[in-house]
This record gives C-alpha cells, sequence and structure tokens, in this order.
C-alpha cells in the first residue's frame, strides 16, 4: 500500500507536470486540460485499491490512514495546489502576471491564516470520515486499530497548524502604506 501511495503522489505531479507542459511548452490546450482533469483520477486509484487491500482481508495499518490522508488532502487542496503551479509556471515561462501572494499582514492576513487552517481542518475531518467508513466497512475491530490509532495521531496536524494562525491574530504584522 506504501507503494501505491508513493506512486500516486509521484503520478499526481507527473501528470501535472505533462499538463502543464502541454500548455505552455506544447500550446496544446486541449491536451493539457485532459491532463489536468486527470489528475483527480489518480486519487480514485488509491482509493479503489484501499478499498480492495480492505475487502480483500488485509489488516489495516497506518499506510491505509496515509492514504485517506493523501486522498483528502488531495480533495482540499487539490485544485489550489494545481492554480498555484499553474499561475507559478505561467508568469515564469509564459509571461503570465505574477502570481497571487497572501496579503502581508493586517486583518486580511489574520482571516487568509484562518481560512487555510480551516482547510486543513476539513482535510483531517474527511479523512477522518473516510477512515471510518473504512472501520465500518470491515466490521472487525481488530482488523481496524490501526485506523482508530492513526487518526488520533493525525490529530495532531490541525493542531500544531493552529500555531500559524494563532501567531498572525496575537501577534499582527503591521502592514505598511508607501504614500505616492
Amino acid at each position: 500500500m506504501l507503494a501505491l501511495i508513493i506512486a500516486c503522489e509521484i503520478g499526481f505531479w507527473v501528470v501535472l507536470g505533462l499538463g502543464l507542459l502541454a500548455r505552455y511548452g506544447l500550446r496544446m490546450p486541449r491536451l493539457s486540460a485532459f491532463l489536468l482533469l486527470c489528475v483527480p483520477l489518480i486519487d480514485l486509484v488509491l482509493l479503489v485499491a484501499g478499498v480492495i487491500d480492505m475487502r480483500s482481508g488485509a489488516v489495516a495499518t497506518w499506510q491505509h490512514g496515509l492514504a485517506a490522508t493523501y486522498l483528502a488532502y488531495s480533495v482540499v487542496f487539490g485544485h489550489r495546489t494545481i492554480r498555484w503551479v499553474d499561475a507559478h509556471v505561467a508568469h515564469r515561462f509564459a509571461g503570465g502576471p505574477p502570481p497571487w501572494k497572501p496579503p502581508p499582514g493586517g486583518p486580511a492576513r489574520v482571516r487568509y491564516e484562518w481560512g487555510f487552517w480551516l482547510r486543513i481542518v476539513l482535510a483531517y475531518g474527511l479523512a477522518c470520515l473516510l477512515l471510518f467508513l473504512a472501520i465500518w466497512m470491515v466490521g472487525d475491530a481488530s482488523r481496524t486499530e490501526a485506523l482508530s490509532a492513526f487518526m488520533l495521531g493525525a490529530l495532531k496536524v490541525p493542531l500544531i497548524a493552529a500555531l500559524w494562525p494563532l501567531s498572525y491574530t496575537l501577534f499582527p504584522k503591521k502592514v505598511t502604506s508607501e504614500i505616492q
């Protein structure tokens, strides 16, 4: 399962890279659109493989938890990640405008940081939902103990990530305006 997770992660970036190469290097927008639409199919492969593995009697491991987390990240952050990479490639190689940057400080930055953290919480919640579904589907607590443990361990991610928006809330960076 771990090898498949690694292969899917590599596949995500390879298909994304090919989609952007088709768009900006080869000037083939239809091929680019097709390749970029195929990126979510990689997640589907991972989901199907995990279900098949669990249905065939496998005992859940942390790797199954990682697969659920990978899938949840892709659902919550995938489109945003693709847009971010696309903007940077367009700027660097196709004369596009500079990519969007988060606000430098002030209330706008605080809102941005809390919004980003809420996405992390959403990804964690989605991963937990997938893991709860796997536990329910298997129906054998002795085979799914690792999934419950993984959910508890993964809770550290949104808790630690809360430090960023908290720091911007408690110690806001002042925004300097230039007078012209």
